[in-house]
């Protein structure tokens, strides 16, 4: 029977019972399905996961905790019907802003736009649960099971807390003292703050694009010659262009989510977990050469990479759950130091043909995040083809100022090819 707290990094994602954090994730694709292969993929997809047969109590103890619920119902499928090749858009939306509330349901949600011939999915599921890696595990397992449904997934044991996770020299008695200091700063840190009642008020929005395979294979090209990754150059470019269109209100930051499968093998790849420790990266200060940039980026990413105790950084969150609300309150009331989160779930690993079927293309997730700067990129490769999901509030950043960001990073992208 599963019955844990939510991890600090969980909660904060959770943020509260009214306030929805939802990823969706979109393949298009070609072929006619039936609906009853449907209901056999999510009801073996259900049973793999552990967490999609859970619900997240809110009332019963200090903390929220994640409860298994024993006559759970299956992951709902709502279908809709297709007219247009932007309803995977307005669907996305209005997912974004479901409160997975009811106690019976679980916490997921499948949409069908349904077509002629071609037809898109959407996997919608809290933020709190999955990371990238776990929508993109969810999506090919429903792929292969909408192809076959005969097709046998292994299911596995959810861990009980964080402390499964730590090594066995683990020297508990000093970091407890380090915690308790972090927590102590915390405490005085936030008690110092003055409480804003700044809000984000404005509309949510996603900008989407994507690159042909022509130019994704240039910029690919252009990295490896230059001896930078693709991720340095993405860093590079999205800074240098919010510097160019925002001027001195740019802060030359980017945040970069990291898959913490690197660090703990034991979170298996087809496992959905929601914690991904962040890596903060800089453009140098005066420089505006991009490729001098993308190195300095490239070489801080390895050396934080290196440094990056994930274990010890999952641990001490829990140490900091005293805090959590006062976090969240600050991160819904402050601008951050940052220009962007920019997150590169580089090349997906979703077949492209079955055999009642075809995957036409994949759409980066997207997601409309409570702070207030919720500037968030997202892009991934499918097909040869670079897809990118810029998200932001009107409140923070107006679209048409997001979409001058966009224009320039790709002209910074793909001039000199």
């Amino acid at each position: 029977m599963i019955r844990r707290n939510l991890m600090m990094v969980e909660r904060i994602m959770y943020v509260d019972p009214e306030t929805p954090v939802n990823c969706v994730f979109t393949a298009k694709i070609q072929g006619n399905i039936p609906e009853e292969n449907f209901k056999t993929a999510l009801e073996k997809i259900q049973q793999k996961h552990p967490l999609l047969r859970t619900r997240i109590d809110n009332s019963s103890e200090k903390y929220p905790f994640f409860i298994e619920v024993e006559e759970i119902e299956s992951i709902p499928l709502r279908i809709v019907e297709r007219k247009t090749d932007e309803d995977w858009l307005l669907e996305s939306e209005k997912e974004w802003f479901r409160l997975f509330k009811d106690e019976k349901k679980p916490l997921a949600q499948l949409v069908w736009i349904k077509g002629q011939e071609v037809s898109e999915i959407l996997w919608v599921l809290p933020h709190c649960i999955c990371d990238g890696t776990s929508l993109v595990t969810m999506m090919k397992e429903l792929l292969a099971l909408l192809d076959d449904p005969a097709v046998e997934l292994q299911p596995y044991e959810v861990f009980s807390s964080v402390d499964d996770f730590l090594p066995l020299d683990f020297d508990m008695k000093r970091k407890k003292r380090k915690a308790r200091f972090y927590l102590m700063i915390g405490r005085l840190f936030f008690l110092m703050k003055r409480k804003s009642k700044t809000r984000n008020l404005g509309s949510n929005y996603v900008v989407h694009w994507k690159l042909n395979a022509d130019t994704t294979a240039q910029i690919t090209a252009k990295s490896k010659a230059h001896g930078v990754s693709v991720h340095a150059l993405l860093c590079s470019s999205f800074m240098q262009a919010f510097q160019d269109i925002q001027g001195k209100y740019a802060k030359g930051k980017v945040i970069s989510p990291v898959d913490v499968r690197h660090f703990i093998p034991e979170i298996r790849q087809d496992h959905v977990f929601a914690f991904a420790p962040t890596v903060e990266l800089s453009l140098k200060k005066g420089s505006t050469d991009l490729l001098d940039n993308a190195r300095q980026i490239k070489k801080d990413l390895v050396e934080k990479i290196e440094k990056m105790e994930a274990r010890e950084l999952l641990w001490m969150g829990e140490q900091m759950h005293p805090v959590a609300e006062r976090m969240v309150s600050m991160m819904k009331s402050s601008k951050g130091g940052h220009d962007v989160t920019l997150s590169n779930m580089g090349r997906i690993n979703i077949p492209g043909d079955y055999k009642n079927f075809k995957v036409e293309t994949i759409i980066s997730p997207t997601v409309a995040f409570p702070w207030l700067n919720s500037n968030t990129l997202v892009t991934t490769t499918y097909n040869q083809q670079m897809d990118f999901t810029f998200m932001s509030n009107e409140d923070f950043l107006l679209k048409e100022e997001a979409v001058k960001i966009k224009d320039k990073a790709i002209e910074l992208l793909t001039s000199s090819l």
